[in-house]
Parts: structure tokens; sequence; C-alpha cells
């Protein structure tokens, strides 16, 4: 009976270090050298177009995650997204990396937007391109066609939230919402064409805070700091937004891979639907 208990904790302790290492997304230029040696896996840039024509990372496809959306940044039917990622060589079952020109929030996007598709593998570099120069690694001005491929939603509906969501997260300490906006944007000191302020009870936490000088990720005992200080703890369903909820991205990536909180929500209307809602109260 020894022998076989030490056997069920020898094999448990392997199956958490399997859910360890696959709940680290973010991987350097280094690893990403090996992972694209493995079958079935595709490099994205989600650079600007204009950027990705100038320089990019050998072997890498381009996509614009502007095609994904509606005319109010809101992401369109799942069909729909499946057929604009297929057509640019995204399947469902491939390995994906995802990389952008530094910011990480075009990264961060596309990731929320694949797991919420249903992609199983999706990595992103860290650091972006600016990191793969670093590690002298090749890039190139050749642009790769992708070859078509065939995405199935699989849609992961706890991981969308929507109007009606941020309704009842309001002043429920069940929830923490988070803006990833900028303190002037959040305090609705700064000009813009909307109606300035937050969503009431929002605790703001720019998205550049994830980032270190380097723009990689922090590291997970900073990234914790800043979430707990904020009161975003591992027993909340926490909620995260910006304008157009694309620098929610790189905070939903955070919460969910690095730190691995069990509940995380992009709220993809964003602020910018929101505040159009002249029955929706706005805070400053």
């Amino acid at each position: 009976m020894k022998k076989i208990r030490i056997a069920i904790v020898f094999i448990l302790s392997i199956v958490l270090t399997i859910d360890l290492v696959s709940a680290q997304d973010a991987i350097s230029a280094k690893e990403l050298q090996n992972y694209l040696n493995q079958d079935n896996t595709i490099l994205v840039s989600v650079q600007k177009a204009a950027d990705y024509n100038k320089v990019h990372i050998t072997g890498s496809v381009h996509l614009d995650h502007s095609l994904l959306y509606n005319d109010k940044t809101m992401l369109l039917p799942a069909p729909q997204v499946a057929r604009i990622l297929g057509v640019n060589g995204i399947g469902n079952d491939m390995k994906i990396v995802l990389y952008d020109g530094g910011s990480s929030k075009y990264a961060g996007r596309m990731y929320w937007v694949l797991k919420y598709m249903g992609s199983n593998d999706v990595k992103i570099l860290n650091g972006g391109l600016p990191a793969w120069k670093a590690a002298r690694k090749p890039v190139t001005k050749s642009v790769i066609n992708a070859k078509e491929a065939t995405f199935t939603p699989h849609i992961n509906k706890d991981y969308l939230a929507t109007m009606n969501t941020v309704k009842g997260a309001i002043n429920n300490n069940n929830y923490v919402i988070i803006d990833a906006r900028t303190p002037e944007e959040y305090n609705g000191t700064n000009e813009t064409s909307i109606r300035l302020g937050h969503i009431p009870s929002a605790v703001n936490i720019n998205y550049v805070n994830m980032l270190n000088a380097k723009g990689e990720l922090k590291s997970n005992d900073e990234l914790a700091k800043i979430f707990a200080h904020a009161g975003a703890t591992k027993d909340k369903t926490i909620i995260v937004y910006c304008r157009t909820s694309v620098r929610a991205g790189i905070e939903f990536f955070t919460l969910k891979s690095a730190l691995g909180y069990p509940d995380v929500m992009v709220y993809d209307g964003a602020y910018s639907e929101w505040q159009s809602d002249s029955a929706n109260e706005v805070a400053k």
C-alpha cells in the first residue's frame, strides 16, 4: 500500500507540473526558436500592416485584428471570426504563437479572441518583435501567404462579459471590474469624444503596468502584488475592459496565464459601449 501511495503522489506531482507549465503561455525568443520546429505550429504577427511590411519575424504570417470587429469595434459573430481566422491560416487545432511590435496589447487582444473562440494552444512571444531582434534572431520583409486552414469555434462563454454582466458586477463583492486605460482616461481628465469617466466601482490598472522597461511581462510576484493591491483576488470574478477592450487583452492574459486566476472575463463592448447608453452611469 505504501508503494501505491508513493506512486499516486508521484503521478499527481507530474500532472500538477504539466498544468503549471501549460498555464505559462508567455515564451521567450529562445523558446520560440525551438517551438517553431514543432509540427502544426503557426507564428502570427498582429503588428499593424504597415509595420509588418517593414519588418517581421521570418516565417510569420500577418493578421490584422481589426478585421474581426464590427463598426462598434466589438467581435463579429463566431462563424465570421472563424472564417477570417481560417482564411489567414489559423486552425483551432494548431499551436499558435502571437507577437506584436512590443506593446503586447495587440498580442493580448488576439490571445483573448483565440481563447474565447476555443483554441487550446496559444502562446505570446514575451516582449514581441523587439525581444526577437535583441536575441539576434532572423527578420525579413518577405510576406508569407498563409495556407488556408479550418477553424471550428468552441466558444468559451465564461471569457466574455456583456453589458448586463457588468451591470450585475457593479458594487458586487463577488466581482472586481478593472479599467485597463490610462489614469487620465479613467479619471475623465483628458479630452475625448466620449463621455468622460469610468464604469462605476471599477478600479484602474493601466495595462502598461503589466510590462517592465524592456516591454516584457513583469515577474509573477510583481504582477500578483499589482492586482492584490487593487483588491482583485482569486476568489473574485474579474472583468477587464478599456475603451475598445484591445488593451484589456494583456491583462486577461496576465490574470489567466501568468497568475492562474480561475474566473476572468473581458467586457468586449468596453467603455465605448457603456458610455454610449445614456442610461448608464459614468463615474469620475
